[in-house]
């Protein structure tokens, strides 16, 4: 497998960098791509991932690392800006989307009451024992706007299937030691996981993050379970809300991309 390949989803991201994420990252444009703005941005993103060219396995993630791991910090207060930006909803500059609930939410309504939004980290804090430090703690890539009371009920949680309904997340699931998110974003959230246990292996005082295939994982660096988040990663590929999040946080705030955004493909042949 060459990276140079083009396939459909590629051209999709091209599309979504043009057309919905500005210099400012504040705004979105009706206005046509030319074509040969479309091939460059294609190529810029191929080119950032050129030296991880023809991997698979062991080899493919340690070249995805290396890329990766070079980027920008922003600190956990900065975090609120930061996501009105990436998680704005594209019918409502007003609104941020909440991850789970899947509902529009105006982006004013951000803190620690009931009925407020906040900042879920999609790889719990506790499994890796990095809290809201600057690195882990921050890194935009698994962190989303969640309502505070469904935000509590997922807690640190493994992902899995099944429980009881989630009030006020349609879709969503959670008993005594998982949580199921809705259809919609399943893939979102194996593609998070995953950005992490290759971006954060141990080499940047931070743990080892990675994937497993069990639920009750803890406090251990670990978060499960692998063959479902596996099974996501294929059931919900990237949509354009998930490209364009990946383009702005590479434009604008990390500096680095989540390459199973970019080439879902990769999880196969990693796991």
């Amino acid at each position: 497998m060459k990276i140079s390949r083009r396939p459909a989803w590629g051209v999709a991201l091209a599309a979504v960098a043009l057309l919905l994420v500005p210099a400012t990252a504040q705004a979105r444009t009706s206005a046509a791509p030319h074509p040969a703005a479309a091939t460059t941005a294609y190529t810029s993103v191929d080119a950032y991932y050129a030296s991880a060219d023809g991997k698979t396995g062991a080899a493919l993630k340690s070249a995805l690392h290396a890329i990766i791991k070079n980027q920008s910090k922003i600190s956990y207060s900065a975090l609120w800006e930061a996501l009105k930006v990436t998680d704005q909803d594209p019918a409502n500059p007003n609104n941020v989307i909440l991850v789970y609930s899947g509902r529009s939410y105006p982006k004013s309504s951000n803190g620690g009451g009931v009925d407020d939004w906040n900042r879920e980290h999609v790889w719990a804090k506790s499994h890796g024992d990095f809290g809201t430090a600057t690195g882990p703690g921050t890194d935009l890539h698994h962190l989303r706007p969640e309502d505070v009371t469904v935000n509590s009920t997922r807690g640190d949680k493994d992902f899995d299937m099944g429980g009881s309904p989630v009030a006020q997340a349609p879709g969503s699931y959670s008993d005594a030691d998982s949580f199921e998110p809705r259809n919609a974003v399943k893939g979102d959230v194996a593609r998070m996981i995953l950005y992490m246990a290759v971006r954060y292996e141990g080499d940047d005082g931070w743990a080892n993050l990675e994937p497993n295939d069990r639920v009750g994982n803890g406090s251990a660096p670990y978060i499960g379970k692998l063959s479902l988040l596996k099974q996501w990663n294929l059931q919900d590929p990237p949509d354009a809300f998930e490209q364009r999040r990946n383009q702005v946080i590479y434009d604008t705030y990390q500096h680095n991309r989540n390459p199973f955004i970019d080439h879902p493909e990769w999880v196969n042949q990693i796991w």
